[in-house]
């Protein structure tokens, strides 16, 4: 029995940034976005890793502009549809335009997973420039499936052509992406779509698990390259896929080489599970948090360890990066005070 193809969307070039402070340069993002065309990735999404319009002191200065980063991916990909992302609060109508303007395909607009509500101008401004809209929903494993289920279907009533759920700090077990995704595609007639993060190393086995509960799309990274842990490896996803007896309609022979180049020129090493992404994933915290909460950590003279908790336990959400200086500080404070 034929099983259904998987559309795989590679945010190699946009979440991927996270990992290098935002400085991938226009040799590394034209060379890698040739090599994924060639391979026959469907989607390649490109931008800061906050998406476009967030290049900012807040989030990290992107080394190039979003025209820059837009513009030399495009040419370098003849074959494959180009995506970007778009956090409402940081990226405005005119940064959609803008995007749509450098040959952008397909945008993302991504909202914490209560809060459908605030892409519905971004999904109606995109479906007016006659693009595909999808919606996203952060650090889902904060939510109920049946809570997810009713924010979907919030997305695809303003506009959304697919949605998507992040598991932003890599906190799922297989059988919650199951849960979550079978409710979400009974709630929907849209495609569903996951984005793993890998902190307990469950990225593919989740990436695999929401195929099979009905996802159509798969995110995944080259050589995992993202924050922290990273996030679900490409190439290990479509082989994995193929042999299920999910076609993916990519060589991945040809991925494979796309993944070295990765690995040479886009990364000082590939991402690992080392002991502050583990306690980011138990703590069920933002995987981005990784750098600024180690740095908090050795100013405060505290234990990554226990920010981390204390982040998972005030359920601090990707945007609320100044928060972490704060749990540091009162963590600081408790042991002397013990």
């Amino acid at each position: 029995m034929s099983k259904h193809a998987v559309i795989v969307h590679d945010p190699t070039l946009r979440d991927g940034q996270h990992a290098v402070r935002h400085q991938l340069d226009r040799d590394q993002i034209r060379a890698y976005a040739a090599a994924a065309d060639a391979a026959g990735v469907p989607v390649v999404e490109v931008g800061h890793g906050n998406g476009v319009g967030a290049s900012s002191h807040q989030v990290g200065h992107a080394k190039l502009s979003d025209d820059e980063m837009l513009a030399t991916a495009r040419e370098a990909m003849p074959h494959s549809r180009m995506a970007t992302f778009i956090l409402p609060g940081w990226g405005s109508s005119t940064d959609l335009r803008n995007a749509v303007r450098h040959g952008v395909d397909v945008v993302r607009v991504g909202a914490h997973c209560t809060e459908a509500n605030v892409t519905e101008r971004h999904l109606g401004v995109i479906r007016e420039l006659g693009v595909e809209a999808q919606g996203v929903l952060l650090m889902t494993h904060m939510a109920s499936a049946q809570e997810l289920a009713e924010q979907c279907a919030l997305m695809a009533g303003y506009g959304a052509q697919a949605v998507c759920l992040f598991d932003s700090a890599g906190h799922s077990l297989p059988r919650d992406v199951a849960a979550r995704v079978a409710a979400i595609t009974a709630a929907v007639d849209v495609p569903v779509a996951f984005h793993g993060h890998n902190n307990l190393g469950m990225a593919v086995a989740n990436s695999v698990a929401a195929v099979e509960a009905g996802a159509l799309m798969i995110d995944a990274c080259a050589r995992g390259f993202g924050a922290g842990a990273g996030n679900t490896q490409l190439e290990v996803l479509v082989a994995v896929l193929e042999r299920l007896g999910h076609p993916t309609g990519i060589d991945v022979r040809l991925l494979a080489d796309a993944a070295d180049l990765a690995e040479q020129t886009l990364m000082p090493a590939p991402p690992t599970i080392d002991s502050a992404s583990l306690a980011s994933g138990l703590a069920g915290v933002f995987s981005g948090f990784k750098k600024p909460v180690l740095a908090a950590a050795r100013q405060e003279g505290v234990h990554p360890w226990d920010v981390f908790v204390e982040l998972g336990r005030r359920r601090v959400t990707a945007g609320q990066e100044d928060m972490i200086p704060d749990a540091a500080r009162a963590l600081a404070v408790q042991g002397e005070r013990r």
